[in-house]
């Protein structure tokens, strides 16, 4: 038989070793993934995105000029959620989503061929005397490939956290950012009978039609790249990018961003958790979801005071932990 904590107490854990199924309380609004039963993902309604005119002018600007956006800012100020919300204000949703590491290459973030699962299946069929399945049942276009596909709406894709890549991969995307256009070795080569190939996308099982292994944007997608400011890129790069550089909020921002999330009743009691947090803030040490993950367990109930609270959920991002 499931049982809650009885009223006012928020511990679910509690280290006694005694085994007691338990109902999940709800998750934060920005921890939920689904949404709710019977709604379509396309129906409902993301998290609240807070900018200022400014800040999005500067996006315009970038709308209209079919360039890229390149947002810094520390961590935390909300660089990754803007190209959510471009999504989904522009109804262009679903996003594309690129995550940069030291290993990434542009070689992967516009397709992936699988050469050992053909041959693999070639060989399979071949046995069974059946047809060899088509090439482009083993290519399948990344992010940015996916991005370039030629459609009646430009996608939006998030290239997050660049300056975790390589050295190169800024000028890597050069030629891909100016002419919108790639091209599949594996496919050029086909003859001309084959010259037209069905490949997978990043969309999940989606598929579309590349010609003479060509991928050619109708419209250049609109392109967020973020970078938490560890290293600078290139001039070149930096040319061809309109740059945005978000600030850390402000007490009144925060006090905002808080009742946009979380509702105007969360201001009620959050006045020493707001303080404890701006004192104990700088830049890149700090992250304004944290204030969030503080005040919405204080309206859960955690019992504990503003310092041993943040001591727990606002731990600086840098240094030892």
């Amino acid at each position: 038989m499931s049982s809650a904590p009885s009223a006012g107490d928020w511990r679910i854990f509690r280290g006694d070793g005694v085994r007691r199924p338990v109902t999940m309380p709800p998750a934060p609004p920005w921890r939920r993934f689904r949404p709710p039963a019977g709604q379509d993902w396309r129906e409902s309604t993301p998290l609240p995105y807070l900018i200022s005119h400014l800040h999005a002018d500067v996006v315009n600007a970038a709308l209209h000029l079919r360039r890229p956006l390149l947002v810094t800012g520390p961590a935390g100020t909300g660089k990754s959620s803007l190209a959510r919300a471009i999504a989904h204000e522009l109804a262009l949703e679903p996003l594309l989503r690129w995550s940069v590491n030291s290993r990434s290459s542009v070689q992967e973030a516009l397709y992936q061929y699988d050469a050992i699962g053909r041959l693999r299946e070639t060989t399979l069929s071949r046995d069974r005397g059946e047809p060899e399945p088509s090439i482009g049942s083993f290519i399948r276009l990344g992010a940015l490939g996916t991005a370039l596909v030629p459609g009646s709406a430009p996608r939006v894709l998030l290239v997050d956290e660049m300056d975790k890549g390589d050295v190169d991969l800024p000028n890597d995307l050069l030629t891909v950012f100016e002419e919108g256009v790639f091209e599949i070795p594996e496919l050029v080569r086909l003859p001309e009978e084959s010259s037209r190939i069905d490949v997978l996308t990043a969309d999940g099982g989606a598929s579309v039609t590349v010609e003479r292994g060509r991928v050619q944007c109708a419209e250049f997608p609109v392109v967020i790249i973020t970078s938490n400011g560890e290293r600078d890129f290139p001039p070149a790069f930096l040319r061809r990018c309109v740059r945005l550089a978000l600030p850390v909020p402000d007490e009144e921002q925060l006090r905002a961003i808080v009742s946009a999330h979380l509702g105007e009743g969360a201001l009620d009691e959050m006045d020493d958790l707001l303080h404890a947090f701006l004192r104990r803030r700088s830049p890149g040490e700090l992250a304004t979801d944290q204030l969030l993950n503080a005040v919405f367990l204080r309206a859960c109930g955690v019992d504990l005071d503003a310092e041993g609270l943040l001591d727990a959920v606002l731990h600086q991002l840098t240094g030892a932990v």
